[in-house]
């Protein structure tokens, strides 16, 4: 049956009790196919360059396609065909470049080729791929490909507004940038999208945040305080637990520390010793008879083995805590409660926080408490360095103002 594909000839056909088919009188190859449920179909017919005989979807006549725009579909498929394309075998390479397009997704890149890499080559694996997963849980669906400047930048403006830090949105951003580094260097992305993206800018010297003595005092007498709570309720648990005949828990009162964190923090201030590398300390690396301790280089940011003088505060602390503790020298010297390794406390430093009545106080503001009250009694800013590990003495610059009258005493000089 042939006919001109009109709006009215459409509307006039009528399903028959088996599928027939009406040819365009006007443009070659274009056709319609009617269902017996009613079901019309457009289509365009070829002869393909091999000489088979073709034929391609155009769409669904009504829901899809008006017939004019099914004419126009087929006159742009006849002219293709007319140059030697293949449309056909075109629409179905498309086909599964999209659907290998939704199967390259940020998700799949990183649990299939960056999860297995970083976690062998990273010590802070799992806080990076939490970092990353938390701040970009939008881009995992998205074809690593359409990962750009664009979209980060207005990821980057939002965390802003919500209050997040420069210096957090770069470190945030350099996350995503390190996963896409490697898409690169293993061929599922020919550049880096983010080669444009410049960083947020930010203070090169921020102002350290430390102690006063007020609040060092406060910090210590909540860290007492809160260890006598822990131990008296042991002591209650055990009392309750013996009126009903349940096996009791080990007395805490017998103990100088019921728990890791008094000592953890402690010797976080006194040694200035990063999150990481406090968590990694073995017992073989702390010397309570020579008064120091080893920062081994595998654990160390900079790489390097360090030597860390114990103070007399830290000597104490540590003596009580190990002698409690006990263990092998290549045991962690603060575990986490199944025996591994560390992950956070924060939920128990936010807690003595609070209570200590101190805000705007991170855990590695520890480390800068300890390298500023070294500067304030005279260290020099070498040594300072040596001790916290900078492998760059611009870091350790961000002290020198606290250093006893340096620039009053330089400016006399000149009368």
């Amino acid at each position: 049956m042939q006919e001109k594909l009109s709006s009215s000839v459409i509307k006039a056909l009528t399903p028959g009790p088996k599928p027939f088919e009406v040819v365009d009188t006007q443009i070659k190859g274009f056709l319609v196919r009617v269902q017996p449920s009613g079901r019309m179909t457009y289509y365009y017919s070829y002869r393909a360059p091999s000489g088979m005989r073709k034929r391609i979807k155009l769409g669904v006549a009504g829901s899809e396609l008006t017939p004019a725009q099914a004419r126009d579909a087929a006159l742009q498929r006849a002219a293709e065909v007319a140059k030697g394309v293949d449309v056909q075998r075109a629409k179905q390479v498309a086909k599964v470049a999209a659907l290998e397009a939704r199967q390259r997704t940020l998700q799949t890149f990183i649990t299939e080729q960056y999860r297995p890499w970083v976690m062998s080559s990273l010590k802070t694996a799992e806080s990076t791929l939490e970092r990353i997963k938390y701040h970009f849980d939008d881009f995992m669906g998205l074809a690593i490909e359409d990962i750009s400047v664009r979209r980060v930048e207005a990821w980057r403006t939002a965390a802003l507004r919500k209050g997040m830090a420069p210096a957090t949105v770069n470190r945030t951003v350099n996350c995503l940038r390190g996963v896409l580094t490697k898409a690169v260097e293993w061929d599922w992305l020919p550049s880096h999208p983010l080669d444009r993206l410049k960083p947020l800018r930010m203070d090169k010297s921020p102002k350290a945040r430390y102690l006063s003595d007020a609040e060092e005092k406060s910090l210590y007498q909540a860290l007492a305080e809160r260890d006598e709570k822990l131990k008296a309720a042991r002591a209650r648990g055990n009392k309750h637990r013996a009126a009903r005949g349940y096996p009791l828990l080990p007395d805490l009162g017998e103990v100088a520390y019921p728990d890791r964190m008094t000592p953890l923090v402690v010797l976080s201030l006194k040694t200035g010793l990063r999150r990481g590398e406090i968590f990694d300390l073995r017992i073989g690396d702390v010397s309570l008879e020579g008064g120091y301790l080893t920062v081994r280089g595998e654990d160390a940011k900079s790489g390097h083995t360090r030597h860390i003088p114990l103070s007399p505060k830290a000597s104490e602390v540590l003596t009580a805590w190990l002698l409690q503790r006990g263990g092998e020298p290549g045991e962690r010297v603060f575990p986490s409660d199944d025996g591994g390794r560390l992950d956070n406390v924060r939920n128990s430093w936010s807690s003595i926080l609070a209570d200590a009545g101190i805000t705007a106080f991170r855990w590695h503001d520890m480390r800068h408490d300890f390298a500023s009250r070294l500067v304030m009694r005279g260290v020099p800013l070498n040594t300072v360095r040596d001790l916290c590990g900078h492998a760059d003495l611009n870091t350790t610059l961000r002290y020198a103002h606290l250093a006893p009258d340096h620039k009053s005493s330089a400016v006399a000089l000149i009368g």
